[in-house]
Parts: C-alpha cells; sequence; structure tokens
C-alpha cells in the first residue's frame, strides 16, 4: 500500500534557523497517526510543506505517492489549519456552497448532513459561531471533499473539553465510515492517546520517534528501584529519562531484553509519559 505521506531528507529554514531538518518518515494509510511536539518543534512546518503552502529548503516529500502540489493531490487531500481561516461574513450554508465550488469531488449532501447533526445553524454567519462550531465547520469542509488523507493542525487547542469531545467524536465516526488517513497534530497528548494508532515525535526540529503506538508502548518501561543497580540497567537498555534520590532511581528506559524484576519494579508507561521523556530527554 502507498504511504500516507512519506519524506526524505525534509527540511525547511528561514535564515539561518530550521524549522525542521533532515525528517525522514513512511506515515501508513488508514491509520489515525499523532503529531506531538513541544511549540516550535517543526508540526506545522511538516503539514505546510506536505499541503504545498511551503517549499522544502532540503529534501523531498509525497502525499499519496505523488508531488504535493500535483492536481490529483490537492484533490485528495483535506487539511485544518491551526487558525481555521474561514470567510467570517459567510454563513455556513454560503461556505459549503463555497466548497462545492472549489472541490470537483465535494459530497453536498454528506456535509450538509454533518452540519445538521450537530446542530449548526446554516443561516448563521461564521463570524457569529462559537469556537468549537468553527471547528465543526471546518472539519465539514475538509471533509465535503472526500479525501482520502486528512491533515489537522491542533484543530482542537482552543477548545474547552466539551467542544474538543464532540470534535474528535465526529472526526472518529468519520475515519470508522470512510477510512480516511488522519494526521493529527496535538499537543494535548491524552487526545492523541485515545485516538491514534501511530506516533510521530518532533523535538528541537528533527523526528525523535516515528512507530505505531503499541509498538512504542510494548519497547519501553518505567523501572524503579536501588540507585546503586542503575549503571548495570543503563547499560543493558537505553535510558530515556531518570530521575534520582540519594538511594532510589526511576528510569523510563527502551528495553533490549527482559529486566530483572528481582531488583527492578516494572510497569507499562501510558503515551502520555513516553511522548514527555522523549521532550524532555531532548530539551535537556
Amino acid at each position: 500500500m502507498t504511504p500516507a505521506l512519506e519524506a526524505e531528507g525534509l527540511g525547511r529554514c528561514y535564515g539561518r534557523k530550521w524549522a525542521l531538518r533532515d525528517c525522514t518518515l513512511s506515515l501508513p494509510a488508514g491509520q489515525v497517526i499523532g503529531l506531538v511536539g513541544p511549540n516550535g518543534a517543526g508540526k506545522t512546518t511538516l503539514l505546510s510543506l506536505a499541503v504545498g503552502l511551503l517549499r522544502p529548503t532540503e529534501g523531498s516529500v509525497r502525499i499519496l505517492g505523488r508531488p504535493p502540489r500535483s492536481p490529483g493531490t490537492v484533490a485528495e487531500v483535506g487539511f485544518v489549519a491551526q487558525d481555521k481561516p474561514l470567510y467570517r461574513n459567510l454563513t455556513v450554508a454560503e461556505t459549503l456552497r463555497m466548497g462545492a465550488w472549489l472541490n470537483p469531488g465535494w459530497d453536498p449532501r454528506a456535509a450538509t448532513e454533518r452540519i445538521e447533526r450537530i446542530g449548526i445553524p446554516p443561516g448563521q454567519k461564521v463570524g457569529r459561531l462559537s469556537g468549537g462550531q468553527r471547528s465543526q465547520l471546518a472539519l465539514a469542509v475538509a471533509l465535503g471533499k472526500r479525501p482520502r488523507l486528512l491533515l489537522l493542525d491542533e484543530p482542537v487547542a482552543d477548545l474547552d473539553p466539551i467542544a474538543r469531545r464532540d470534535f474528535l467524536r465526529t472526526l472518529m465516526a468519520e475515519v470508522a465510515e470512510s477510512g480516511v488517513t488522519v494526521v493529527l497534530s496535538s499537543h494535548l497528548l491524552a487526545d492523541v492517546e485515545r485516538t491514534c494508532e501511530f506516533l510521530v515525535l518532533l523535538s528541537t526540529s528533527h523526528v525523535q520517534l516515528a512507530d505505531d503506538t503499541e509498538t512504542l508502548l510494548a519497547q519501553h518501561r518505567m523501572v524503579t528501584g536501588p540507585r546503586a543497580a542503575a549503571p548495570a540497567l543503563t547499560a543493558a537498555h537505553t535510558a530515556v529519562q531518570a530521575d534520582y534520590t540519594d538511594r532510589q532511581a526511576s528510569l523510563i528506559v527502551r528495553a533490549h531484553g527482559p529486566i530483572d524484576e528481582r531488583v527492578w519494579t516494572v510497569r507499562p508507561v501510558s503515551l502520555e509519559e513516553l511522548a514527555l521523556a522523549y521532550m524532555t530527554a531532548v530539551a535537556a
């Protein structure tokens, strides 16, 4: 199966500062992919390169096997930018009609039914919608073109918990119905853990992790035990994060084999713990 997104040595530089560098990825089709990292890590830059809003300084990116700006790619990719750029003076119905005019593959029934289902009045001006309603409208427009790939840049960052839950429910229902591949950029790690099957972690403009979540969680463990035994542990396994007291050690490790549970208390890590450990390690 053709990957949803492939990047080879991809980078984007602004002056002397690299927003993204040496990014090599192959993201699987048919999955919900979480793109996480601290502010300034390169998430928005990667998505902007993927949809052709930016040109790379180095390397290359292909979407669904084609360059981002090719006509076939544009028709098959939906994108919701972080600021959800909608025309505030248009009504909801006018926004949907504009979506139909701009997109040859537009599905008017699906877009209209989606808006009706979440209760947004079609005659309401976009500028008078709540933040949650604007996010749902932006999602409806992106999905109305029936994309094979949907890219979402921090779509729920400014929403309250109820609006965020409703947005993610709408998104996951669409994934279940159509099988669209989703790349969801977010700094809300709990949302990523609930919805995403594959994780890409960016930090300091570089890819730190990229794999399916079950594999990553199976490879990592939280271990607690005597500090004196820590050197032997870190010699056998990769320490991602370590905290020490005078006698105690607590580490998140990437295990390369069994861990001696006679010495160490071992438990699985959550996706949030794993992501924070890598981000903290890189920052340090």
